[in-house]
């Protein structure tokens, strides 16, 4: 996964914006982890401008594609009114 390698910088120098790049082509695919990896971009600032409803939102998407750690985030969003 080429998001998860610029994130961590495994392989590549660590770059947020190209790993951001290639999560939101797979998150518009469907899949889960690349739609839970942008809440967590998001929800932290990395390479994106912090912003807690956005992450809520690829949160509940990432729940609702089947990732279970997605919906423990975007229950956890939610009680703190995002």
């Amino acid at each position: 996964n080429l998001g998860v390698m610029y994130t961590n910088g495994l392989g590549v120098r660590q770059d947020y914006k190209k790993a951001y790049t290639w999560y939101i082509k797979a998150a518009e695919q469907g899949d889960a982890e690349a739609q839970f990896n942008l809440g967590i971009m998001y929800g932290k600032g990395l390479g994106v401008r912090q912003d807690f409803r956005i992450a809520k939102e690829w949160y509940g998407k990432a729940c609702d594609s089947g990732n279970q750690s997605g919906c423990d985030q975007y229950a956890n969003l939610n009680t703190q009114g995002y």
